[in-house]
């Protein structure tokens, strides 16, 4: 199995899953973007690298295209439920997670000729404080504050759901718009660990319509803890009901938000291909 790899997406966010055990190489941040290279590589949103874990039953280490790590990723951790699940790591259909933004519980809860199709994630509680996001704001919270850019200003609403997260509110959804200005909100500098964009528009209290740049990844189709950041972000501000579904371009999902800020996320999930790193491909990462 040495240099197994599979990769699978969540609504046409796609990540490459490895074992770190099983692999002959380091995975430094040359190596990741390499093997997230759709010309020199596999071509992915990321990589998924399988670790132990002292406080869950499973590791998981989430590795953008960049070779930056994230906290936390709602596509990412549906799709490494589910490597999990159909290759008999998980021997009972809920078990537990440990990433950098915490410990998430997930389950399967539908399979087909049994393979994981549908998975719900515990995603642990939104918060809002600044301080904790991070974000450099005057105010506890920031919720409907300007942010200058040089050529346009947005009222942004900053949460973490174990990741940084900008809400914008629009009328619209231009996606020309959101890969001019989302790598300028990603990077301004009163995101310290830089941040998450959503543009969302409601549809009504149970529906939302969202387009994504992605820390470290950029325009992405979908986005499991962007559409949580969202479903927050509307909750607080009176704008949407608990149980919320987020339309995104590459599928929705179904958020469900606790009263004490606990969210779950529920979607769908599919391989596409597994196999082995070649040689050739192995000797240019080492």
């Amino acid at each position: 199995m040495q240099n197994f790899f599979v990769k699978s997406h969540g609504l046409g966010n796609d990540y490459i899953v490895l074992n770190k055990a099983d692999i002959g190489f380091e995975l430094n941040e040359g190596a990741i973007r390499k093997i997230c290279d759709v010309h020199f590589g596999i071509g992915s949103d990321g990589i998924l690298l399988k670790v132990p874990s002292f406080n869950a039953n499973f590791g998981l280490r989430i590795l953008n295209p960049d070779g930056s790590e994230a906290e936390k990723s709602g596509n990412g951790l549906r799709i490494f439920a589910k490597y999990l699940y159909d290759y008999q790591f998980a021997k009972s259909r809920r078990f537990t997670i440990e990433t950098m933004g915490g410990l998430v519980q997930a389950e399967i809860i539908q399979e087909k000729n049994g393979k994981a199709k549908a998975v719900k994630v515990d995603m642990g509680k939104a918060i809002f404080e600044s301080d904790l996001i991070p974000v450099k704001s005057e105010k506890e919270e920031c919720i409907d504050e300007t942010l200058h850019l040089e050529y346009k200003d947005y009222l942004i609403n900053c949460v973490s759901v174990g990741n940084p997260h900008c809400v914008i509110l629009t009328e619209n959804l231009d996606e020309k718009e959101v890969r001019t200005f989302g790598p300028q909100i990603e990077n301004n500098p009163i995101f310290p660990k830089r941040i998450n964009v959503q543009y969302a528009k409601v549809i009504s209290p149970s529906e939302v319509e969202v387009m994504i740049w992605e820390r470290g990844a950029g325009w992405t189709l979908a986005s499991g803890s962007s559409s949580c950041a969202v479903a927050a972000v509307l909750v607080k501000k009176g704008l949407a009901q608990r149980h919320l579904i987020v339309k995104m371009p590459g599928g929705e999902l179904k958020i469900e938000t606790d009263e004490d800020w606990s969210m779950r996320m529920t979607g769908d999930v599919r391989e596409i291909a597994s196999g082995y790193l070649s040689r050739e491909l192995v000797a240019e990462l080492i």
